[in-house]
């Protein structure tokens, strides 16, 4: 597997008293599969395959379900004992910790849900009545992009009071000193980006575009709008 180009790069072996371990780092859906370990040794015919392997499922992870008066985190995986879950309301963390969300929900916002540990990788939101709630939904939620060139991050959102009160993109990394708690600050009038952000917003779609990539522009980005 360390030679096949569909995991170039995500694989890891590792050997310890006869303790074998493959690694396999940015899972995907095609990584499904069964995965069996092989050895030889200097006698003939000394080739050996465990069997049968390991049968790993990669899934899109967690997922939000709606009832009458309360909302699940669930996932199709096997999960630790007593895990702590995040919830966020309309992209906000809100506090709950149990895999229930049992506050009072209003039909316009959209929820999703994070294992504690795991908040890189939440559950796609949700509105908790059809398909009519505030939220936005990301193009691509992992974008590799080479050194000094260009990137377009976009994302679709909806909202319900046209014209918005504000639309901003902003990287949780990047706070206004000073203030407390801590606010994002608009990448627009970042000292860090000047002359190197474009954004373009219609109703319902925003693009960032990042020029002159740097290094240390590597983070998570977001959208926000505030409803008037």
């Amino acid at each position: 597997m360390t030679t096949d180009s569909e995991y170039s790069g995500r694989v890891q072996y590792s050997y310890k008293n006869k303790d074998c371990t493959l690694r396999i780092s940015d899972l995907r859906e095609r990584d499904s599969a069964v995965y069996e370990f092989i050895f030889t040794t200097n006698q003939e015919g000394g080739r050996y395959t465990g069997s049968p392997g390991v049968t790993l499922s990669v899934t899109a992870g967690l997922q939000v379900i709606s009832y009458s008066n309360r909302l699940e985190c669930r996932s199709s995986c096997r999960l630790p004992n007593n895990p702590s879950y995040v919830w966020y309301k309309n992209g906000q963390e809100i506090q709950a910790q149990t895999s229930y969300y049992l506050n009072d929900v209003y039909y316009l916002d959209s929820y999703s849900c994070a294992l504690q540990g795991y908040k890189d990788f939440p559950s796609p939101s949700v509105c908790v009545q059809g398909e009519s709630c505030y939220r936005v939904t990301y193009t691509d939620r992992s974008i590799c992009a080479f050194k000094g060139s260009s990137v377009d991050i976009s994302c679709l959102y909806n909202s319900y009071n046209y014209p918005d009160k504000s639309t901003v993109w902003f990287s949780r990394e990047r706070n206004h000193g000073g203030q407390n708690p801590p606010q994002p600050e608009d990448l627009s009038t970042d000292s860090q980006y000047t002359g190197r952000v474009h954004v373009e917003t219609e109703r319902g779609f925003s693009t960032l575009r990042i020029s002159d990539l740097r290094e240390r522009d590597s983070a998570e980005y977001h959208f926000k709008f505030r409803t008037p």
